[in-house]
Formats: structure tokens, sequence, C-alpha cells
């Protein structure tokens, strides 16, 4: 059955996010809840497969080669908080998980500070255990490799630079390690690192990420989303005084975003992440709003992670070259393409506390409206709050 072996099989964000809240949002509390986007049928049992799971991640801890791998890669983050990681352990009491049917049902509820570490291993486990549950066949070993390695070879010609993001969604624990496997092996500089910190320490990579469309959302709960993406950018600044700088843009519209996005903020961070929406037109805004701030959009990178594959890869190459600078995150189409449907599955955050108010409404806000997620109220009012129209 799928188990967890590491603390840090997890995505990168996850983490830098933990010590960011932990830091300046220790009493915050948090609510996330399943998105069955896929519409997947679940079989009888598949509820206590999926909690027992859950309940085997509470005995997880950072081991000591853990601890100094973060303390050597990531010179950012204060030996404060790796103690503090080292002592966390998993609490399943603040995960519920309820079937009815052929539906099934996960919410997350607890301090931030906590809870912001359930996501991606819940969707991850949902993935593997789904594909084990209807006993679904994958691609054998050596052909999940080809796969990869096919991938490269024709990413190769493109010269290009990418990395992993596939944990959340992924197959199984034994395909992505196969997949960073094959790729670092990869005799190419095509590949820099991945979003998943236990494999990116296995296998001698860069862990890869900032931060997710949370961070905004409980910005907005705390301060209102007029003021979200700008304290949001500034708190993260003041924590990682200009590392970690990629801005994600499109909590809010991107549109949005770029109007908060002052001159300021814009020469402190490295360059934006696109998560939504056609990624040449967000492309063309990017490389007009540096232009209008008098700064050269080749000075700064473009981080594309959108549902990509090949074919995307090589449009947006072709537009962004000698415009600005450009770089991949694939997810998973590295970590789930093995002959199977893949699945379409989100964990979102729903509700927060700050640290002085009431439970609020979250939402996002997508570049594409099939993807905004929370409550219709809700999303009218930010989206009049915002003067947004579809």
């Amino acid at each position: 059955m799928a188990t967890f072996s590491s603390i840090l099989d997890n995505d990168f964000y996850k983490f830098t996010m933990q010590f960011a809240v932990s830091k300046l949002f220790p009493k915050a509390r948090a609510k996330y809840q399943f998105i069955n986007r896929g519409k997947h049928r679940f079989p009888p049992g598949f509820d206590k497969r999926l909690r027992e799971a859950i309940h085997g991640m509470a005995s997880l801890k950072l081991t000591k080669a853990e601890k100094h791998f973060l303390h050597d890669k990531c010179p950012y983050i204060d030996p404060t908080y790796l103690d503090f990681l080292q002592g966390y352990r998993y609490d399943p009491d603040e995960v519920k998980i309820e079937q009815d049917g052929e539906d099934l049902a996960v919410s997350i509820e607890g301090y931030w500070y906590r809870t912001i570490l359930w996501e991606v291993p819940i969707m991850s486990l949902i993935c593997e255990l789904y594909y084990e549950a209807d006993a679904m066949q994958r691609v054998d070993d050596d052909a999940v490799c080809k796969i990869v390695a096919d991938k490269m070879q024709k990413y190769d010609q493109l010269h290009i630079t990418l990395a992993d993001f596939g944990t959340r969604r992924r197959h199984s624990y034994a395909v992505h390690d196969l997949v960073i496997r094959t790729l670092k092996n990869h005799p190419s500089k095509t590949f820099i690192g991945t979003s998943n910190v236990h494999l990116a320490m296995k296998y001698e990579t860069t862990p890869i990420g900032t931060h997710a469309h949370e961070w905004f959302m409980f910005h907005a709960a705390k301060y209102g989303y007029k003021m979200a993406n700008l304290l949001g950018l500034e708190h993260w600044a003041d924590v990682y005084r200009g590392d970690l700088g990629i801005a994600l843009s499109d909590t809010y519209t991107t549109k949005v975003f770029f109007s908060h996005f002052d001159k300021k903020l814009t020469k402190l961070f490295d360059g934006v992440r696109h998560d939504s929406g056609d990624p040449i037109t967000f492309a063309q805004m990017t490389i007009d709003h540096y232009t209008q701030k008098g700064i050269n959009p080749q000075s700064k990178t473009i981080i594309f992670s959108d549902g990509l594959d090949y074919e995307k890869v090589k449009n947006i190459a072709a537009f962004c070259h000698n415009k600005i600078g450009y770089s991949f995150g694939i997810g998973t189409d590295f970590t789930n393409d093995v002959g199977l449907p893949r699945m379409n599955i989100v964990i979102k955050m729903v509700e927060a506390k700050p640290d002085e108010g009431e439970w609020t409404e979250v939402i996002k806000l997508s570049d594409e409206p099939n993807k905004h997620t929370g409550a219709e109220k809700e999303i009218a009012i930010a989206k009049e709050i915002l003067k947004i129209q579809d």
C-alpha cells in the first residue's frame, strides 16, 4: 500500500511557506478541502485505506541528514525553523475523511503553520491508492524511463531549462523516483531540479519553489482583496530578503496582480510564475509590464507551470526567445505518463482565521474562470471589489 518514508517527500514551497507562516502568522488557522475536479469514482473502502495511510505519516520525522541537507541548500532559512521542523509531527486528527458511495470528502483544519504540510502528500496518496484500488496496470519501469528520456531529448533541442513539479498528482512514489533518476542521469543541462525536497536530496539536485496561492488567499482574509497581492509580496520579501524571488501572479487574476506589482516589487523579485490562462498572452503582459516600469524584460524570468507538455513548451519558448527569460515546471506529464488516465484533483484552502479575527471564506480567481475555487457568493464579492469581469 502507498506509504511515505520521508517527511521531505513534499513540495519545497510548502516548507518555505511554513517557515514564513511560523514567523509571521503563528496563531493563524486554516481549513482545506479536497476538490474532485475529474469526478473520479472511488471504490468501496477507499476512505479506510486513505485513513490508514495518513495515520502512518504520524511517525515521520526529519532526520539529521535531511536537516543538514536543508541547512546547506537553503541558507535563507533560519536554523530555528529547522529545529522546529525536526520536532514537527503530522497529526492525523487534523484530517477528516468521509466516503458516501463513490464520492470522497477530505477536509483539513488546524493551525496554518501545521496544516500547510498536508495538501501535497494527501493528494499523492489519493492518486496512488486510486490506481492501487482498481488494480490498474501501468507500463513497466523500463518504459517509464524511456518515456522520460525520449521527452528530454526533444526538450534538449529547445535549449531550455526545466524542473519537475509533479509530486501532487504523480502515479506513485515509485514512478516519481524513476522519473527523477532518469532526469538526473540525462546527459544535458536541461534539467535543473525538482519541487520534491526528498528526491532533490536523494538525487543531489536543487529543490525548487517559492509560494502558492494559499499565501495570497490568507492575506486577502486578513487584509482584504485589494491588499492581498501587495502585502503578500511585501511579507515574503521581509522573510526572504531577496531570495526565492519568483512571484505567483494569478491568485486574483494576472491583470489585478500587475496593477499591484509596483516598481519596488517589480525590481526586487526575479520574475513571476504562470499557472493559468493563455501562456502567450501572459508572457506579453509580463513583457509589457517590465517595459513600462523601465526594466529590461530579459533581466527577468517567467516560470511556466500550467499543465505543460512538449508542444506547449515549444510554443512558449518560441514566443519568449530573446524577449524575456523563461523556464518550465513540468508536472504530471513527467510523473503520471504511464499509460493510465491522469487524475484531476486539488486540495485548496477554503477558510482562514487570522491571528485576530473570525473564520473567513477564501477564494482563488484564476485566469481561467473554470478554475476559480471557493464559494460563489465570495467569488462575486471579490470580483466586484477588484472590478474583474470574466
